[in-house]
């Protein structure tokens, strides 16, 4: 990217990386270094034009979510899942196209003064719980 005048980097945190989430210590632990790493790469290449953000999500309706209450609460899938996406203050979870076009938006030009910086994409987790 040095070679090129400058770029962007993309990482995925998570709203773990933030919030203490009950027996999630090695996931928040980890999701914690990807926060700080982007700060310091931030910091570290804003010289060379390379801009360095992250995405915190919370939960995200994925084929994982639905596999995982497959596995672990079989039919009990719809109460779980229904429990899961009201425990997010907007009522619902995110989808995989939100978080697509975030980070779409971070990656362009038009977020060209956007550098060191963690997104919150978490329907009100962090501030609103």
């Amino acid at each position: 990217m040095r070679c090129q005048g400058g770029g962007v980097i993309l990482n995925m945190a998570s709203v773990a990386s933030k919030a203490g989430l009950a027996d999630r210590f090695a996931y928040s632990m980890s999701k914690g270094a990807v926060l700080t790493m982007t700060y310091s790469v931030a910091k570290d290449f804003i010289g060379d034009g390379i801009r360095c953000n992250c995405i915190c999500p919370a939960r995200v309706h994925t084929p994982f979510v639905d596999g995982f209450l497959k596995n672990n609460y079989p039919g009990q899938e719809e109460e779980m899942f229904a429990k899961l996406a009201t425990s997010q203050p907007i009522g619902r979870m995110g989808t995989p196209a939100e978080v697509a076009s975030l980070a779409a938006y971070l990656c362009s030009d038009e977020a060209g003064f956007i550098t060191g910086a963690a997104y919150d994409l978490d329907g009100g987790f962090c501030n609103l719980r």
